[in-house]
């Protein structure tokens, strides 16, 4: 199904790079915001004299309601485009950033990461169906895995720029100062964004009402490749999300003793790893349909072997070599979650893919704001006994493996048939 160009396909070229870009530096902007706490976390417990848990409840409560709009928001993509989607995710998150910079207390500051968290909630969806609108099926796989690397460069300006600027200028510059980047981004969307080529323009929607949504999400669900997935995102990345998310950064300074450059040095070793990988995987699943779930399943392997010997070692503190050796793996969790778009992808015709695409995002967010939350909570039950509260890790692994594992035969023997299918038709297409 990704090997040839199907009829209808569009086109790609400089233009689709020009439009995909324009959407990307949205989502690029995004990541930033989102991942600022994450060099931000000891300095917000000092500002607002929070604890462990009320510290992860500022990204708990970000990703709850990311994660609880991504149907909402595959949704409105499907019927509104991705202009006014996107224009509108830039207004809500520099609000939420700006917010964030000039809260004077704990209840403001929470509030102003929802807002952000709503706004970075309407990017991903949003970039993914552009890429369908402009790129060629079988260049799926690497659009959707240049888009995570985007992704993850914001998180690498987040680590390195960010982090500097808030211990240069203060708190308020730095965060105030970094939401220019919203304005910047929106008014390149309102400018320059374009919802399809020419001659590409979806056919007209049914009338959406109340039982059109529920006919699209019953849909999108009945198919076992957008559950498959969905636990694949689950599965996958939440180890590095909660890891640069909030708590890499207390557990390598407070649990392994190590200064805070040497830890922001770890952090950026995730974010580089992961753009790496992201290229690797990329162009093997583009190639190699086969090989998703092997690569999918081999991270989470290895990211738990590697979280297991880190939190088993005997000493007081990991050696400098483990630590490298798990933030290299981290950075291919990223990756390995893009993953689960490549199973939702084919299981959904066009007119679903924003709906199929939402359900998949879930996964891993769920995964994240449950693992922030558990690390939180455990942390304060144990003293900060970061071996006992990173042990939810596996957990969650355990869950999402069984799950995988239970669907991938049914998902596997779907998307068999709709490639017989869509042959078949090609074939009869008229000349």
């Amino acid at each position: 199904m990704n090997s040839t160009t199907l009829p209808g396909d569009p086109p790609g070229g400089r233009r689709a790079l020009a439009v995909w870009g324009t959407g990307v530096s949205v989502y690029f902007v995004a990541v930033i915001f989102r991942t600022s706490l994450g060099v931000a976390g000891l300095d917000a417990a000092d500002r607002f004299h929070v604890g462990a848990s009320a510290l992860s409840t500022f990204s708990i409560l970000q990703l709850l309601v990311y994660a609880g709009m991504q149907i909402p928001v595959g949704l409105l993509v499907d019927r509104l485009g991705t202009k006014k989607v996107l224009a509108l995710g830039a207004v809500l998150f520099t609000a939420g950033q700006l917010g964030f910079a000039f809260s004077p207390s704990y209840g403001t500051a929470l509030a102003s990461r929802a807002l952000l968290g709503c706004g970075d909630a309407l990017t991903f969806i949003s970039v993914l169906r552009l890429g369908t609108r402009w790129f060629p099926a079988r260049r799926g796989p690497l659009v959707a895995q240049f888009a995570g690397l985007v992704g993850m460069a914001g998180n690498l300006v987040s680590t390195l720029v960010l982090a500097r600027l808030l211990h240069g200028i203060g708190w308020t510059a730095a965060f105030a100062g970094s939401a220019a980047a919203g304005a910047v981004v929106f008014v390149l969307v309102l400018l320059f964004l374009k919802d399809h080529p020419e001659g590409h323009e979806p056919g007209p929607l049914p009338h959406q009402g109340a039982a059109y949504v529920r006919r699209q999400i019953a849909a999108s669900w009945r198919e076992p490749g957008t559950r498959l997935g969905l636990w694949v995102h689950f599965t996958t990345q939440f180890p590095a999300m909660v890891f640069l998310l909030l708590w890499g950064l207390p557990f390598l300074v407070e649990a392994q003793g190590l200064s805070r450059a040497a830890a922001g040095e770890l952090l950026t070793l995730v974010v580089l790893s992961n753009m790496v990988v992201g290229l690797a995987y990329g162009q093997i699943v583009a190639r190699h349909h086969g090989a998703r779930l092997p690569l999918a399943l081999g991270t989470v392997g290895t990211t738990a072997a590697l979280w297991a010997a880190t939190l088993a070692y005997p000493g007081a503190h990991a050696p400098i070599w483990l630590l490298v050796a798990l933030c290299t793996v981290l950075g291919a969790c990223g990756p390995a979650s893009m993953i689960g778009f490549d199973f939702a992808r084919p299981a959904n015709p066009p007119e679903r893919q924003g709906t199929a695409s939402g359900i998949t995002n879930m996964g891993g967010f769920t995964a994240s704001m449950t693992t922030l939350f558990a690390v939180g909570v455990l942390l304060d039950a144990t003293g900060d006994d970061y071996r006992v509260a990173f042990s939810a890790v596996f957990v969650l692994q355990t869950l999402g493996v069984t799950q995988i594992l239970r669907l991938r035969r049914r998902a596997e023997r779907r998307e068999r048939e709709r490639l017989v299918a869509s042959r078949v038709e090609t074939v009869h297409v008229p000349v």
